[in-house]
């Protein structure tokens, strides 16, 4: 229970790092880079093994390059 809340704390404040994105037009690289991150993040503090903070990187790094694409950060 404690690590859940602090993954929902890391997703609150990655989702503050994005919003901070919106005045310097970012490139599909910057949005992949905080989407790793978060990923990692989030994976990593929910306990999970070091194979698993991969996974979480680089699901968030896909779902950073692609959500303008989907219409979902613009």
């Amino acid at each position: 229970m404690h690590k859940l809340k602090f993954a929902g704390i890391a997703a609150v404040l990655a989702l503050g790092v994005a919003g901070c994105t919106q005045n310097i037009n970012p490139t599909d690289v910057d949005r992949a880079a905080i989407g790793a991150a978060t990923g990692a993040t989030i994976a990593h503090v929910a306990g999970k093994d070091s194979s698993d903070v991969l996974k979480g990187a680089a699901a968030g790094a896909a779902a950073g390059a692609v959500c303008n694409d989907v219409g979902f950060c613009r």
